[in-house]
């Protein structure tokens, strides 16, 4: 694969990862209470913490799995695992307990949390996201890391600009828009993270190639 169809496929993959449409009416909810001052603080707080986790992935990412002994071929597994996962329950057009568990729904809805524990993370920046860019950055070098990074920031300005029109969003497009596109997104999703496993299971069973 050429550098450019892997960054590519790296921004695709974040950007369905992410899912900014499956984040809109949640953030519509956390936000509902807040004035317009505070919502655009919200938005913001939001997309810088993705971004530095992210960033952060990109940088650190090959130094901890070395410090976990685990290979790439396996991590290729797992997060592949973790992403089809996601994707089946984006299918559905639910936000699945990958992202999200039950007890932390209700602790958003009561109020005790601060919108940008579970909005950034884990909804946004969570597993799927981090294992998505600690594969992507393997490859090693500045330049692949900075190219990385400045992925991550076009799917962070993508992120910035539909939470802060959410509400406007969420009115064009509506729950069934909204869902459609999760849906979408899933599809693609789905795709990648068997694309994921299989590159990996192919390097740990040689066989398999045959």
């Amino acid at each position: 694969m050429s550098g450019l169809q892997e960054y590519l496929r790296y921004l695709v993959t974040l950007t369905a990862v992410l899912d900014p449409f499956l984040a809109v009416p949640i953030f519509l909810s956390v936000a509902a209470r807040y004035d317009e001052r505070k919502r655009l603080r919200l938005v913001n707080a939001v997309t810088v913490t993705v971004f530095a986790v992210l960033a952060g992935a990109a940088v650190f990412g090959e130094g901890l799995l070395r410090l976990l002994g685990a290979s790439l071929p396996a991590f290729q597994v797992g997060g592949g695992l973790v992403l089809l996962l996601m994707a089946l329950a984006m299918l559905n057009a639910k936000v699945g307990e990958m992202r999200q568990t039950r007890a932390e729904a209700e602790e958003l809805e009561s109020g005790e949390l601060s919108g940008v524990v579970p909005l950034a993370v884990p909804l946004l920046a969570g597993p799927g996201a981090i294992s998505t860019t600690i594969i992507a950055a393997q490859r090693g070098g500045v330049a692949h890391t900075a190219a990385l990074i400045g992925c991550v920031l076009l799917v962070c300005v993508l992120l910035w600009s539909l939470l802060r029109l959410a509400h406007a969003v969420g009115e064009r497009m509506g729950t069934t828009g909204l869902n459609i596109a999760t849906r979408l997104l899933g599809l693609l999703l789905a795709a990648i993270a068997i694309q994921t496993m299989a590159e990996g299971l192919r390097i740990l069973f040689p066989g398999l190639a045959d």
